[in-house]
């Protein structure tokens, strides 16, 4: 049940291909000994199939003993008889000698000669088959050695070819291996940069809540002592817009779209409203008598000014000035603090993520730049920072075209942290 479990979901084409891998190893070593085991197990086969030298070494006694029958004289004629009868029956009877045609090859003894000379049965003749017989029995002694040489070379071929066999099985099985190791660490990689991402988009999530909560837990204190209808609207009006805003930062089903690959909601819109709720006490804002209007997803630009504002107020105790211009035909907000500014080594450096200006606060994450520089870049524009003139700093937002779908590498080249 659990190997079922891990194969639901599989597409097919991939499962067959993995489980051709895994056989893979069993069919090269099928293959390979069939291959390379068939001709020496054919000549084991053939070199061993009815053979035996015995057959002639008692063939060549045979003629020999009724050689010396004719010459001892103490022998019986019935005796001598028997042991002719018995030599030609042998020489008559090819079927008993194995491989006979092999070993009349190796000579020039040939078994029908003999049985010649034994029909013949003079002295002459006798003598004749009895070196025959013994040519004949040497001639099986060679090809008994030949068959021996070659069985030889035929199992050294078969221990050859089983070791061909297991070396290239085993490299085979060792290749198999390495490529699960190799998907398993990819596929381990790929679940890290997916929880990296998801750390991340929850980190920036995070850090766009805050200031929803802190605006809604304010005007929530406040609504309690309000004394006038008009404050209360105002303060109801401030909790509407924070819901509204928590709304749109903390969709947890939306959180890639939001943060990582960044998915717009544009529409036209006049960008003097969303700069000019940025001013504060300490806030100035400018913005052009006529509409601009841009398309744009107002809750994304939205954060951008409110990160840039709060970097501003961290660094500076003096006022923030935010300006809405039309520059070569785009949009442009610019951002000045009175701060003391940052090195120029830090000017590119402080959109990393985690990344934090010199002076090390403790209650940022490091997060608000970063984030700004994607949205501004999913609207097909860009931020940059520089000092301003007289002192300070000062942050700069070009829009473009907005583009349907962003999307950049988690950390942007920076480890995340947990």
């Amino acid at each position: 049940m659990r190997a079922r479990s891990l194969l639901v979901g599989v597409p097919r084409p991939v499962l067959l291909r993995e489980i051709a891998l895994a056989v893979l190893p069993a069919l090269l070593t099928l293959g390979l000994l069939l291959l390379a085991t068939q001709p020496a197990y054919r000549t084991l086969i053939q070199s061993e199939h009815g053979w035996s030298p015995y057959a002639y070494r008692a063939f060549a006694q045979e003629v020999q003993t009724y050689h010396a029958a004719r010459l001892d004289p103490g022998v019986s004629l019935q005796e001598r008889q028997r042991a002719w009868e018995r030599a030609l029956s042998s020489a008559s009877t090819p079927g008993q000698f194995a491989g006979l045609a092999a070993v009349e090859g190796y000579g020039e003894a040939k078994l029908q000669d003999i049985a010649a000379d034994l029909s013949r049965n003079t002295p002459q003749s006798v003598r004749h088959a009895v070196l025959s017989a013994l040519r004949l029995n040497a001639q099986a002694d060679n090809y008994t050695q030949e068959l021996s040489r070659v069985t030889v070379q035929a199992l050294q071929r078969l221990r050859f070819a089983l070791m061909l066999t297991a070396g290239l099985t085993g490299v085979m099985s060792m290749l198999l291996i390495t490529r699960a190791l190799l998907l398993w660490r990819t596929e381990r990689e790929r679940r890290s940069r997916h929880e990296a991402r998801q750390r991340e988009a929850l980190s920036l999530a995070s850090h766009e809540l805050r200031r929803p909560l802190q605006s809604l837990l304010l005007a929530s204190d406040l609504l309690r002592h309000a004394q006038t209808s008009e404050q209360r609207q105002h303060l109801l009006t401030l909790i509407e817009d924070s819901v509204m805003q928590l709304d749109s930062r903390a969709d947890l089903t939306r959180l890639n779209d939001l943060y990582l690959d960044v998915s717009l909601r544009v529409q036209r819109t006049d960008l003097r409203p969303l700069v000019q709720r940025l001013a504060t006490r300490r806030v100035d804002v400018w913005v052009p008598q006529e509409p601009l209007v841009w398309s744009v997803d107002a809750n994304r630009i939205r954060q951008v000014l409110e990160n840039l504002v709060e970097n501003a107020l961290k660094y500076t105790v003096g006022p923030v000035e935010v300006r809405l211009t039309l520059w070569r035909g785009q949009p442009q907000i610019t951002v000045r603090d009175h701060g003391p500014g940052l090195p120029p080594s830090l000017l590119e450096r402080v959109f990393l993520p985690y990344e934090r200006g010199p002076q090390g606060l403790e209650d940022g994450q490091g997060l608000g730049l970063a984030l700004v520089r994607r949205y501004a870049r999913a609207h097909g524009g860009d931020v940059s920072l520089a000092d301003a003139p007289g002192g300070g700093l000062i942050a700069t937002v070009r829009l473009g075209e907005p583009s349907a779908l962003f999307s950049e590498p988690v950390g942007l080249g920076v480890p995340l942290r947990p």
